[in-house]
């Protein structure tokens, strides 16, 4: 260590993956975002540090974040049947499926953070996600 340098402190890290279930077609693509930032969800781009995922729909769907230091975080997810890389709305009601961790309960509009959120630390986190279709 050089003269001076502070010692770099280690930063725990464990790898999280979400399975899901529910699409009702294979067409598009699936959006993913992982936060640890309550006023970043479930739109994560508000947070420069989130985890985004675009993978393509399928059968048996499984998104890989990778390795994220261990806290809190919270997925939201939008089955981008049309492959324009967001969530298209008729009147406010999403067109298009999403879903979210901890099967957050959807009422008058996305589930708050602390409804989705799960911990992370120490050993991988795997979630289970099944996508909602209101139209």
């Amino acid at each position: 260590m050089a003269a001076g340098a502070a010692p770099v402190a280690s930063v725990d890290k464990a790898d999280v993956s979400a399975t899901v279930t529910g699409l009702r077609s294979t067409k598009g693509q699936v959006l993913a975002c992982l936060t640890t930032r309550p006023d970043a969800f479930p739109d994560c781009a508000k947070d420069p540090h989130a985890f985004t995922r675009i993978v393509r729909a399928g059968a048996n769907l499984r998104i890989n974040f990778g390795a994220v230091p261990d806290g809190r975080y919270a997925i939201a997810l939008v089955h981008d049947e049309n492959g324009n890389g967001k969530l298209d709305k008729r009147l406010m009601i999403p067109r298009e499926g999403f879903g979210f961790s901890r099967d957050a309960p959807v009422r008058m509009g996305p589930p708050s953070f602390a409804e989705a959120a799960f911990p992370v630390g120490g050993e991988d986190a795997h979630v289970s996600i099944r996508m909602r279709y209101i139209l």
